[in-house]
């Protein structure tokens, strides 16, 4: 979501027209880390009820501190996430705000989780466990009043004036929202085009996928910005149900020509694991593998469905792993024969070439940088947000402007070979600019360079694989088979044990030796396959080559625009992916021997 607009100038287009007198809100100091009992039991679930509402998630409570994934606070929750320095999250609800710093996150299974429980109660969360599962209640308060106005040519803004907090859970075109409307505020909405109902304590708006919210304290707020259409009338989201994905008419016309769409349930061992496959002939069908990535660089998230729609992909899965918190890449992206992201760790990857099937293999780029005393250094790593001890580098796929990821770094701007700009420490924290062409060598961990202006640096590259030879590449990992043999070797590419025995919904991309798979697996009644039984799964389908990509919420495949697999049941924010494009090309007859 791009950056919401300064309070300052949120609400310039509301009507004057004041809604209802409010009770004001009580007064809350600033959120304070929780002093906590370090006799409290530790509690971990897979399971969280949001004012009835049930679904598969991660949560902890250790020493009477409640943990909650990003995913579920901003998803379910309603809760608006930014970066902060130096690692930190910055949260803010109903205008209450909470910092958390790098050492106060931690990991949950594949998850990024944060302390919440002072945040919580500021709000007026009520939260209770019950074995596995986490209960959270806010109980719905009556809508006060509905206000909107016409932004131009930034669409349509709505406002609700809420009388208490109220949750938000978001899904792909609809938010649900913790409060009773009336009937006239029903209707209300109904002429607003959102297609509004009421259920249960809950309040259904149906709003277009680009549109923005956040809410608001003192009076409590929430502020809906709705985008407008190509034509300058206010985006609508469509009412009527769509049908079945596999109908689509695209769909079906490129089944008609191989391609093949498969829903089942399959088993590895006492376990049962819902499998959905997306299979084809690259050399038959005329569709086109492709890397999906937002088109303003390497900083930032997205949704899968955006990312498919931005490349026109009729067919896409999640890809590569990324850091949640800076919203960074963490693994290999190459696209027509540039690293938009390097590989890291050795970790397993996939390659190709438009109308072939992928190669696969472990993947790393060797890099140096000579300069004209004939010395040599060794680059770490490429448009990467993996950080660590050494010189790395930058280019303008990863944005327009670098910003220092630690607060230790210095380096050089380099232009046609010669060094232009030299950067000492703290130099580069207002941003450096970067332009096609440009190299910026970045040295962290207490490593300095020695080079000034007009010095001339000669970089050389080169893949220890065939797969990052090929023009386009996607990293993920652990490399799960080769030529039909079972290779996971987690440790050898710097996977945790913790993360290798866990159990997740997976994403994985495949070949047989004949067609390209697009795999999604998510367990039935269970957390998911293990990475071993992924592998031999994937072996008992008959794959040659298996990658496994990244999981847990992040696994998702839409089809025709439709999310229809979501990890753990919430379409989560993701880095990049790979999608089937249509080629315009008629499809290709494959070669005889």
């Amino acid at each position: 979501m791009p950056p919401l607009p300064a309070l300052a100038a949120l609400l310039p287009g509301i009507p004057l027209t004041p809604p209802p007198p409010l009770p004001a809100p009580t007064p809350r100091p600033a959120l304070q880390r929780r002093a906590t009992p370090a006799s409290t039991a530790r509690l971990q679930g897979n399971s969280i009820s949001i004012n009835g509402l049930r679904q598969q998630a991660l949560w902890l409570q250790d020493a009477g501190e409640l943990w909650l994934p990003l995913e579920v606070l901003e998803g379910q929750l309603g809760v608006s996430r930014s970066s902060g320095a130096n690692g930190s999250v910055e949260l803010e609800w109903f205008g209450q705000k909470l910092s958390v710093s790098a050492d106060r996150q931690r990991s949950l299974d594949d998850e990024v989780a944060v302390p919440v429980s002072g945040l919580l109660e500021a709000v007026g969360v009520i939260s209770r466990t019950e074995g596995r599962e986490l209960s959270l209640q806010l109980p719905p308060r009556p809508l006060q009043a509905i206000r909107w106005s016409n932004q131009g040519v930034s669409g349509q803004r709505v406002v609700l004036d809420l009388s208490a907090p109220a949750l938000v859970r978001s899904g792909e075109d609809r938010l649900l929202i913790g409060t009773e409307a009336s009937p006239q505020q029903l209707e209300q909405l109904k002429q607003l085009g959102l297609s509004p109902s009421q259920r249960n304590g809950w309040l259904s708006v149906q709003i277009p996928r680009d549109g923005e919210r956040l809410s608001l304290g003192g009076p409590w707020r929430l502020v809906l910005d709705l985008p407008v259409l190509g034509d300058g009338a206010p985006a609508r989201a469509t009412t009527t149900p769509a049908p079945a994905p596999e109908r689509d008419p695209r769909l079906v016309a490129l089944q008609n020509q191989g391609l093949k769409l498969e829903r089942r349930v399959g088993r590895i061992g006492s376990r049962q694991v819902l499998i959905n496959s997306v299979r084809l002939d690259p050399r038959q069908v005329p569709l086109e593998l492709r890397p999906l990535n937002r088109s303003d660089g390497m900083q930032g998230l997205s949704s899968l469905s955006q990312l498919a729609r931005q490349e026109q992909a009729l067919i896409a899965i999640n890809g590569g792993y990324f850091n949640r918190v800076n919203r960074l890449p963490l693994g290999a992206m190459r696209e027509q024969g540039r690293w938009l992201s390097g590989p890291i760790l050795n970790r397993g990857a996939a390659g190709w070439k438009a109308g072939e099937l992928p190669r696969f293999d472990r993947l790393m780029l060797v890099e140096t940088i000579e300069d004209s005393r004939r010395q040599r250094w060794s680059i770490t790593t490429v448009n990467s947000g993996y950080v660590q001890k050494g010189l790395a580098r930058y280019t303008a796929d990863w944005g327009s402007r670098y910003q220092p990821i630690t607060g230790t770094e210095m380096g050089v701007l380099v232009r046609n070979g010669v060094v232009q700009e030299r950067y000492e420490l703290g130099a580069m924290a207002p941003g450096v600019p970067l332009r096609e062409g440009d190299l910026l060598l970045v040295a962290r961990g207490g490593v300095s360079v020695p080079w000034q202006s007009g010095e001339r640096l000669t970089l050389q590259s080169r893949p220890t694989s065939p797969v990052g030879e090929q023009p386009n590449v996607l990293g993920g990992g652990p490399l799960l088979l080769q030529n039909g043999r079972v290779i996971l070797n987690g440790t050898a590419e710097g996977f945790s044990s913790g993360f290798l025995a866990q159990g997740a919904p997976r994403t994985v991309v495949a070949s047989d030796g004949r067609q390209l798979w697009l795999i999604t697996l998510q367990g039935v009644n269970n957390a998911g396959p293990t990475l071993m039984e992924t592998a031999l799964l994937m072996q008992q389908e008959g794959l040659q080559d298996a990658l496994n990509l990244d999981g847990g919420s992040s696994t998702g495949l839409v089809l025709a625009d439709v999310h229809t697999v979501k990890g753990r049941g919430v379409a989560a924010a993701v880095h990049n992916g790979l999608g089937l494009v249509p080629r315009l090309e008629q499809a290709r007859t494959p070669e005889r021997p």
